[in-house]
């Protein structure tokens, strides 16, 4: 499937860069009409003396060469290296090349990710989680990055039945989480205060909007070698997704280089040679 996704890919590229070597090429074809009046035409589409009434015109005769160039930034926009075809800059391969290779990196990357984002979720299942199956819903990204740090979820409820009794063994990621609660509530973190009281309500709250419910709950006890394996998946997970944030940086940044350069290009050769007004950059040397 992958393989499938990148072919496919490649050939949405390959196709614009051949629709633009072909609008190139069209730019530099002549056209002229065909027929016993040939030389009546020239090849701008104009009439060469008798009155054009009535007669078709040439295809592609209805758009200047300033059209075409005022056009330059926009397409490359929309396809680096469309605007530099258009004003007949060679250097369109370059940003075409830049482009297919940022695409492809952000794929092959985003596909990466993604693999080893299953390995680690099918990890955490199949092992931390086995003992407190059937069902093991998909958690947040938080969820999975606590693994990485703690040895057990610890319970939920130490007591079912009533009010949550929170976990105490600050060693396990919802004891850790209570404590946290009671640090940040209680004027004394060991000693409670009245359980209707709003100190103990926010603490409470606190806890039951972060700890781990028992759909959840996970153990790497006796497991530490799949736990350092999970950690260096999740690991080269996020240096994947880095890559394909990279790489779609590059392809943006492409796009805009590629405008800015037909742009600055128009500002600097204007639009001499089709009839419209612009300014352009000229030297000379003074002999004596």
């Amino acid at each position: 499937m992958v393989t499938a996704r990148l072919a496919g890919m490649s050939a949405v590229v390959l196709a614009c860069v051949g629709g633009v070597a072909r609008a190139v090429e069209a730019q530099r074809t002549p056209v002229t009409r065909v027929g016993a009046d040939r030389s009546a035409w020239t090849s701008d589409g104009t009439s060469g003396g008798a009155s054009s009434a009535g007669r078709p015109r040439p295809v592609g005769a209805g758009v200047s060469e300033s059209e075409r160039r005022r056009w330059a930034p926009v397409a490359s926009l929309v396809m680096p290296g469309a605007g530099q075809a258009l004003l007949r800059q060679d250097r369109f391969v370059a940003y075409l090349a830049l482009e297919a290779w940022a695409v492809l990196e952000f794929a092959s990357q985003r596909t990466e990710a993604r693999r080893q984002q299953n390995r680690y979720r099918a990890l955490a299942r199949d092992v931390a989680r086995s003992l407190y199956g059937p069902t093991y819903p998909v958690g947040r990204w938080a969820y999975y990055e606590s693994m990485e740090h703690y040895l057990e979820s610890g319970v939920f409820d130490r007591t079912p039945g009533g009010e949550v009794d929170p976990d105490l063994n600050s060693d396990t990621f919802n004891g850790a989480t209570w404590l946290r609660a009671r640090t940040t509530y209680w004027s004394d973190p060991n000693l409670a205060p009245s359980t209707d009281s709003p100190a103990y309500r926010r603490a409470l709250n606190f806890y039951l909007d972060r700890a781990v419910r028992p759909e959840y709950r996970w153990s790497w006890r006796n497991a530490q070698l799949e736990q350092d394996l999970y950690i260096r998946t999740i690991r080269r997970s996020n240096t994947s997704f880095r890559g394909a944030r990279s790489a779609l940086g590059i392809v943006l940044a492409n796009h805009v280089l590629s405008a800015v350069d037909a742009f600055a290009t128009l500002r600097v050769e204007g639009l001499e040679g089709s009839g419209s007004r612009g300014f352009a950059l000229r030297g000379s040397i003074p002999f004596r």
